[in-house]
């Protein structure tokens, strides 16, 4: 539209101004609010100093009551960096974003800083190198639908209203190319450079089963860099939508009937079992633990997992623990690859796209290395 290109416009000439360099810069501080790994928050500060690594940066603090994380008589909340990355949304000068953790001004860990409880159980066993790869699957939404789905003006009971309608079914969407077949991609393609451009462990992105449903792949990442290299592509996701008018959704069954959900498969490995001869007998001894402990990993993975864990739509259903090489029907897959070498990694499936990754880094760590 006018607006949208003069807008466009407008920030472009704010984007090419320049300043000297090494001066004064602009860090972004993101952190995870109250409500939960996907409540993204973040706020600039200018520092005089020049920042290389991520403890040139100094702590900060915000109003904890508007994001839920502390009451109204003390709501001071500290922010803590922890990783460190280039800003792609201010490329001229030496800005930053960075990722932080919640505390409170007496130094404990709020219950939203899932991050720090992560670390401790990274710290048990660092010799084992554990790796961590994640495929982040997300539907983009623009005016209340995904791209690519066809609404009307059919009228209904009240007035006139805008309805929801069909596209064809699943098939030729996924690793589309084509604009009948491929919707957000520009979204998507965007989103790749801020990652590359941030420093983002990024490795790779590709359009999923359902019409204007798209998935980014992060890692390999070693232990804890998992959840903080992640938590920022979330967070660069949604500052690119803002560009596109566009809701990023990572509700793990955003459109109900016969369509795919979203998901967060997360692949994991140590080094023993990335080992050959005897990788492929960890793997098993592996699966024996997860087996033990279902239940408490299906409630730790992710709100609503229940609608897209159903048996049906290349899922397991969330009642049964199941494993297989080679299978994308059960819980957790290991590649025949894996098999043949003896040696490599685990995938498991059953993480919602709404997921922790702290948690679910770490709570896969435990089941298969310290329990």
């Amino acid at each position: 539209s006018m607006v949208d290109r003069v807008v466009g416009d407008v920030c472009a000439k704010f984007d090419a101004l320049t300043h000297e360099p090494n001066s004064r810069q602009a860090i972004e501080y993101v952190w995870i609010g109250g409500t939960g790994p996907l409540d993204l928050r973040s706020r600039a500060k200018v520092v005089d100093r020049l920042v290389i690594t991520v403890d040139d940066v100094p702590d900060s603090e915000f109003d904890g009551v508007q994001t839920n994380q502390a009451p109204l008589d003390s709501s001071e909340v500290l922010l803590k960096p922890r990783a460190l990355f280039n800003d792609p949304f201010r490329p001229v000068g030496n800005n930053k974003i960075v990722l932080c953790d919640c505390w409170t001004p007496e130094g404990r860990n709020l219950a939203s800083n899932t991050r720090n409880i992560a670390t401790q159980l990274f710290e048990l066993q660092k010799d084992l190198q554990p790796w961590f790869t994640v495929e982040q699957e997300y539907t983009i939404f623009r005016d209340g639908k995904p791209l690519g789905w066809p609404s009307s003006t059919a009228r209904s009971f009240g007035g006139p209203t805008t309805q929801l309608g069909y596209p064809g079914p699943q098939g030729p969407y996924y690793c589309s190319a084509g604009a009948d077949v491929s919707f957000g991609r520009e979204l998507a393609e965007a989103h790749l450079k801020a990652c590359l451009f941030a420093g983002v462990k990024i490795s790779g992105l590709h359009a999923q089963p359902m019409p204007g449903q798209w998935a980014f792949v992060v890692g390999p990442c070693d232990g804890i860099d998992q959840g903080d290299h992640l938590t920022m592509a979330r967070y660069l996701l949604n500052r690119v939508g803002e560009y596109f008018g566009c809701v990023v959704s990572f509700d793990p069954k955003p459109i109900p009937g016969d369509w795919n959900g979203a998901g967060c498969p997360t692949s994991f490995s140590t080094l023993p079992m990335r080992t050959a001869p005897g990788g492929f007998a960890l793997i098993r001894e592996c699966m024996v633990k997860l087996e033990r402990r279902h239940l408490e990993h299906i409630n730790a993975y992710g709100e609503g997992n229940e609608r897209r864990l159903t048996g049906m739509h290349e899922t397991a259903h969330i009642d049964t623990f199941s494993w297989g090489v080679g299978n994308s029907l059960g819980h957790l897959r290991v590649s025949r690859t894996t098999e043949m070498n003896d040696a490599g990694f685990l995938e498991d499936r059953r993480p919602a796209s709404n997921m922790d990754p702290y948690i679910v880094t770490s709570m896969l760590f435990k089941t298969c290395c310290l329990d």
